[in-house]
């Protein structure tokens, strides 16, 4: 029921493009180029959905030539009166590189057991969607007041399964949150898919023997348009949210993300 179209899918899951900011969350492993290819899809689907999308990069460090997100957190009261074209924003996809950024935020409220998210709200309002790719020892302390299913794309091989039992383990020590693992399909031949589905048997016993709980899977066909719709419709379904009001913010805290800190994939 998951592999339709645009009208249909949207239709079936209600998912119409809410006022408030959702968030998603991306383990980022060893796998970088295959890991960082799914990410992209991923985001393209869910902006033909009709939801902007910006992504706060954890694997991208920040710097004065390539400013992110520790600028607009230490600097907010340059960007005063900044205004965001949603003409743009929607038609191509946000990527902030945010690594120094979401360390300070997990620091700041490491002692003060506050929402670490509530934060970036304010920066943040005019997207649909926000997606947190990092190492899942940055997304755990960060994702502990947010009811979301993390992402673990799982790489190859008996490296894959234990790289991917961490990312699982990292996360459910600071949150207990589920997470969805998916496997890629290169491929898509017979042997491959029992070879993934083999290596992800194995994982969830891991996970339910040593993590006290299951781990939710699914197969993906990296050459199937279909294949990245539904997982990205399945992220959506069980996206969570940053709750909050804006009204005793000061105007300087809530101005736009300026033009430059945006680029395009």
């Amino acid at each position: 029921m998951l592999d339709i179209g645009f009208h249909q899918g949207a239709g079936l899951h209600s998912f119409t493009p809410q006022a408030e900011l959702r968030v998603l969350a991306v383990a980022s492993q060893g796998n970088a180029a295959t890991g960082l290819e799914t990410l992209w899809q991923i985001c393209a689907s869910l902006q033909r959905l009709g939801y902007p999308v910006v992504v706060l990069d954890g694997t991208a460090l920040e710097t004065e030539d390539s400013p992110g997100l520790l600028h607009l957190l230490q600097q907010a009261s340059w960007n005063d009166g900044a205004t965001m074209n949603m003409g743009a924003t929607a038609s191509s996809l946000a990527v902030i590189p945010a690594a120094k950024g979401l360390a300070h935020i997990s620091r700041e409220t490491r002692s003060t057991h506050a929402s670490p998210l509530q934060g970036l709200l304010p920066y943040f309002r005019t997207y649909g969607l926000m997606v947190l790719h990092a190492p899942a020892a940055t997304l755990g302390p960060l994702l502990t007041h947010t009811a979301t299913t993390p992402l673990v794309v799982m790489g190859q091989g008996s490296a894959g399964v234990i790289t991917s039992y961490k990312s699982l383990k990292q996360i459910a020590v600071h949150t207990g949150l589920p997470c969805m693992v998916a496997a890629l399909l290169h491929g898509n031949t017979a042997a491959e898919r029992r070879k993934t589905q083999s290596a992800l048997q194995t994982l969830q016993g891991c996970a339910e023997r040593h993590l006290g709980g299951p781990v939710r899977t699914t197969t993906i066909a990296t050459q199937n348009p279909q294949d990245l719709q539904r997982l990205a419709l399945q992220l959506l379904e069980n996206a969570g949210t940053i709750s909050g009001t804006l009204n005793a913010l000061s105007s300087g805290h809530l101005a736009n993300v300026p033009a430059q800190f945006a680029w395009s994939h």
